[in-house]
């Protein structure tokens, strides 16, 4: 009797294969690899602890709610320039709306998410519109809001800093909700801790199990193909701006009720910080693949090495060379996983 062989395609895939196509394998072998470096040339003791633990999370946390959705922005095949300088711009709005204008801080804080969404649109009409990169739109966005938030700061407070928000008519309750300290085992952790672990199954699902999801990763795969499957490139596109420049403004204005004032550079240079978490987290420059949870484990990273080197007693200026060099590693890892997941037998 013959024997009918198996069809190729409905084979099963070894659970080697399906690690090594997960995008975010590189980002993890990579964190537990510097956590790991780390808590043994600490020279305090506390790097493994729970104290260490509050350190990096409180560095990492504002960093890695907004580059969960910058991943999500990449892998539609787009970038934003204008994430980092929005966290100021959100901070010195609601700040002046409170301090100069004398409303509520929770009106203030509703009315910079509704100016920083109108400005993610603006981003993403532009760039659908007028068919520009993504990163010049951007670029110019960057540029218009970082003078802006100079020059409007100085003319309304004679300063470059925005103070006296914590005299705001619902100040105690909005810190409470979003720049508060939670005590655990002795350690104080930020709020903004619980929102990061939020957004991060949040987006996680949106990836995984919804329709939309599946339009960010043929948004970025092939737009042209998906459009002629039906997908709405530009709608998911437009959205994923909006909601990329949302939640920088919800960093800034954690920022601004935890520091009870900002200054007008706050959040410049940030947007690489958001675009580095992404890219360890293996979300492609090119777009159509990577992940929330990766994007999060670079963001733990940039806290590992922002605690672990003055923990260490090294040089802090080394800082910035330390996560250029991750990154450059990571990419390559993330390559060459990406390679072999392709290349992996079934």
């Amino acid at each position: 009797m013959t024997s009918v062989k198996s069809d190729e395609r409905i084979q099963r895939v070894s659970i080697v294969t399906k690690a090594l196509r997960r995008p975010e394998l590189g980002a993890l072998i990579g964190a537990l690899v510097i956590f790991t470096i780390f808590a043994v040339v600490d020279t305090t003791g506390q790097f493994a602890q729970l104290q260490g633990m509050a350190g990096w999370t409180k560095f990492a946390a504002p960093i890695g709610i907004v580059s969960i959705f910058v991943a999500l922005l990449m892998i539609a095949g787009e970038f934003d320039l204008s994430s980092g300088v929005m966290v100021g711009t959100a901070g010195l709005l609601m700040g002046n709306l409170i301090s100069e204008v004398s409303l509520g801080v929770w009106p203030a804080m509703i009315i910079t998410l509704v100016f920083a969404g109108i400005v993610g649109f603006a981003n993403g009409y532009l760039v659908i519109k007028t068919g520009l990169p993504s990163f010049i739109v951007t670029l110019a966005t960057f540029f218009v809001l970082k003078g802006v938030n100079l020059a409007v700061t100085k003319l309304l407070t004679g300063t470059v800093r925005v103070d006296g928000v914590d005299k705001g008519d619902g100040f105690e309750t909005a810190r409470d909700w979003f720049a508060t300290k939670i005590e655990i085992g002795g350690a104080s952790f930020q709020v903004s801790v619980i929102w990061w672990i939020g957004f991060t199954v949040f987006a996680t699902w949106l990836l995984t199990r919804t329709t939309f999801g599946n339009w960010i990763f043929a948004s970025g795969g092939d737009a042209n193909a998906a459009r002629n499957a039906g997908v709405p490139v530009a709608r998911t596109k437009i959205t994923l701006f909006v909601v990329t420049s949302m939640a920088s403004a919800l960093v800034g204005c954690m920022t601004l009720l935890e520091l009870r004032g900002m200054q007008a550079g706050q959040g410049v240079g940030q947007e690489f910080y958001y675009i580095i978490a992404a890219a360890v987290g293996g979300t492609l420059l090119t777009g159509g693949a990577g992940s929330a949870i990766g994007a999060s484990i670079g963001a733990a990273i940039m806290g590992f090495a922002a605690i672990g080197i003055p923990y260490a007693l090294w040089d802090q200026d080394w800082v910035a060379t330390f996560l250029g060099v991750i990154l450059f590693l990571a990419v390559l890892v993330n390559t060459w996983l990406s390679k072999r997941a392709k290349g992996a037998r079934k």
